[in-house]
C-alpha cells in the first residue's frame, strides 16, 4: 500500500481538548472533547477519544508539545473508526497552524531521527 501522508508521523503522548468550531447535532461548541494524541506530523495527527466527531468536521485544538509550549491549531476530521472498547480512532489534518509552529514538528522529527 502507498503512503498517502507528505510527512513521516511521529509517536507522541499528548493530551489535548478539542473545541467545536462548526455544527455537530451531539455536541455544543465550545465544549471541551478530551482525546489522547497518539501520533502527529507537520500535516495533521492522530488521536483517540470517547467522543463521536463526524468525518470533516473542525475543531479548534490547544496541542502541548514535547518541549510544554502550547500550539493552538484548527483540525478537520478525515478519518474515523470505531475500536473494539467502544473509543473512536481518528486522523485530523492540520488547516490551520503557523507555520513557525509546524517548524517545531520538523525540528522534533530530525532530533528524533539522530537518537
Amino acid at each position: 500500500m502507498q503512503e498517502r501522508r507528505g510527512h513521516k508521523r511521529l509517536d507522541i503522548d499528548v493530551f489535548l481538548n478539542l473545541k467545536s468550531v462548526g455544527v455537530n447535532v451531539d455536541l455544543e461548541k465550545n465544549v471541551d472533547i478530551p482525546v489522547d494524541v497518539t501520533d502527529i506530523s507537520r500535516n495533521g495527527m492522530g488521536f483517540i477519544s470517547t467522543v463521536s466527531l463526524d468525518l470533516h468536521s473542525y475543531y479548534d485544538a490547544k496541542l502541548q508539545i514535547w518541549t510544554k509550549e502550547i500550539i493552538p491549531v484548527v483540525i478537520e476530521i478525515v478519518r474515523g473508526e470505531k475500536q473494539m472498547d467502544g473509543s473512536y480512532k481518528y486522523g485530523a489534518s492540520f488547516i490551520g497552524m503557523m507555520e513557525s509552529d509546524a517548524l517545531k514538528i520538523d525540528i522534533y522529527d530530525m532530533v528524533h531521527e539522530l537518537t
